[in-house]
């Protein structure tokens, strides 16, 4: 098992890209602290529509441990309280992963300055105060993987002003963190995940998700499970010498010129 009794933190993880992550890690061993809104997981019109087992339900029927922390990433107490109570249940914490992601559509004319500054918050913010409060624990362990999820639309416009915008500033705040963090042994990359079948693809039209397809050169859209597997090469020690990276999991959305 590649991450067997690590210890980790995956935000946003009740659903979606970050249950898939919790799981995959769950299945390499690692003992997974679930943050999230609500414990129950979110059903979407086109995809995960009949979910309804908790992620750390899951995480224990795959034999390993978790523990779920109600959590808004935006909110200092609450990241605050998130590590603490990683670090009071299982006496260490090794591995963060930013998962928690939000957008709202609307264009610069339209969207209000408090959707705006509600998805920075979440999409941004949140990755400073995890890491503000989590660093000291992963340089203790001796064992730092950070690991920060953006999107392809980091390298271009799409899906409204701030969502772009966040995720492109996601992935140079990584940089950032990996020079601030390097010389202790922590690694700090990103993964920009192309179309991934999850709920939060409800804002998206039909002929939107068609259209997605067909830029998609892969036969099939994306799964959690593809960026799961993903984070697990970059929280083991298969990638103990990759930091400030950025890879793309995209099936070849972004490949054409």
């Amino acid at each position: 098992m590649k991450l067997k009794d690590r210890v980790a933190i995956v935000t946003g993880a009740s659903s979606g890209i970050g249950r898939g992550i919790a799981l995959e890690f769950a299945k390499e061993g690692a003992k997974v602290v679930v943050a999230d809104l609500q414990e129950k997981p979110k059903r979407g019109k086109y995809y995960d529509r009949d979910l309804a087992t908790p992620t750390v339900t899951a995480i224990e029927e795959l034999g390993a441990e978790g523990l779920f922390v109600q959590t808004d990433v935006a909110r200092e107490d609450e990241v605050r309280n998130l590590v603490d109570r990683t670090v009071a249940r299982f006496g260490k914490l090794e591995i963060v992963v930013n998962n928690a992601g939000i957008n709202v559509p609307g264009t610069s004319e339209t969207m209000p300055v408090a959707d705006w500054d509600r998805v920075l918050s979440v999409n941004l913010r949140a990755l400073f105060l995890t890491s503000k409060f989590a660093i000291p624990h992963l340089r203790a362990a001796h064992y730092g993987r950070m690991i920060h999820i953006a999107s392809v639309h980091f390298r271009g416009g799409s899906s409204g002003p701030p969502y772009a915008a966040s995720k492109a500033a996601v992935v140079n705040l990584a940089r950032d963190t990996a020079l601030e963090v390097g010389r202790d042994g922590i690694t700090v990359n990103v993964i920009c995940p192309g179309f991934i079948e999850t709920p939060i693809q409800d804002y998206m039209t039909p002929a939107e998700i068609e259209a997605a397809r067909q830029r998609t050169v892969m036969p099939r859209f994306g799964l959690p499970r593809d960026i799961g597997r993903a984070a697990v090469f970059l929280a083991s020690d298969d990638a103990e010498w990759i930091t400030g990276a950025s890879l793309v999991v995209d099936g070849g959305y972004i490949a054409a010129i």
